[in-house]
């Protein structure tokens, strides 16, 4: 991998990474389009490790609340009477969320490393999703905030983050529409997200890292991605909390299905190539 490619990528991973748009369905798209096998194992593991500069990002900007709850949580462990404080209790819904992606993704990591690589599969479920977060829009009521979650809520909307391992669903589009379903306001929904992201998508860039490494991509390229996610990322996190607190998802819909349409036609007309 080149530098200018490994800069590119980095830039469409911080973008993406945490908009409801799908990140792993654009870096397909850009790797086609640069010229990287996308269904090479080095292209795709390059691909998730540098998800970890996007999560180090939400580490630096909630750090503030990140400390505040693991304190919570270790004083808790040793102190009955810290367990009524609502951190102890949102960490441990932060765990229990975090549960169902990580067995579904390592089951299922044949899969999806495999035939769900493909340009096609990213365009009908750019398409398809967006009519769930159409619908999550339109049903919610909005009501709920961070400190009415329960765990019940964490384990669904948990469970609902299993789609993303679809390139084209999008994490952040399965676990905010699921959030909205729920009766969550639009920002609790969105800042519940980042945190069932950060196990999540760190574990999953740590399990790749050997194979990225082994491939022919190169340590330098990686670093390089990583670091341009980690920038582009940060800004992309402080922009969409600030948009989604007077603004609808509504507005990824119509990008969204434009994308995969034209995908579908790009596809179809043999200018890409669905592998």
């Amino acid at each position: 991998m080149e530098i200018w490619q490994a800069i590119i990528l980095g830039i469409v991973e911080g973008l993406t990474e945490f908009l409801p748009v799908s990140s792993t369905g654009h870096l397909t798209i850009v790797e086609e389009l640069i010229g990287l096998k996308v269904n090479d194992p080095a292209v795709t593991a390059y691909t998730v490790v540098i998800q970890i500069g996007a999560i180090a990002a939400v580490f630096v900007y909630f750090w503030k609340d990140i400390s505040r709850i693991s304190v919570a949580f270790f004083k808790g462990v040793f102190n009955k009477e810290e367990r009524q404080n609502f951190d102890y209790r949102f960490a441990w819904y932060i765990i229990i969320g975090s549960i169902p992606v990580g067995i579904v993704g390592f089951l299922g990591k044949p899969i999806i490393k495999g035939p769900l690589r493909s340009l096609w599969v990213v365009a009908a479920a750019l398409i398809l999703w967006s009519f769930v977060m159409w619908f999550a829009e339109h049903a919610a009521t909005m009501q709920r905030r961070e400190r009415d979650l329960t765990w019940k809520d964490t384990l669904i909307i948990g469970l609902a983050q299993c789609f993303s391992l679809i390139p084209g669903v999008s994490r952040s589009g399965a676990t905010i529409s699921m959030g909205l379903l729920r009766d969550l306001d639009r920002v609790t929904a969105t800042r519940l997200s980042f945190f069932l992201g950060i196990p999540a998508l760190t574990a999953a860039g740590l399990y790749e890292l050997k194979d990225a490494f082994e491939g022919d991509i190169g340590v330098v390229p990686i670093l390089v991605g990583t670091v341009v996610s980690f920038g582009v990322a940060y800004a992309s996190v402080a922009w969409l909390l600030k948009f989604v607190s007077g603004h609808s998802i509504k507005a990824f819909v119509w990008y969204r299905i434009g994308l995969g349409v034209l995908i579908m036609v790009l596809l179809g007309t043999g200018v890409l190539q669905a592998t």
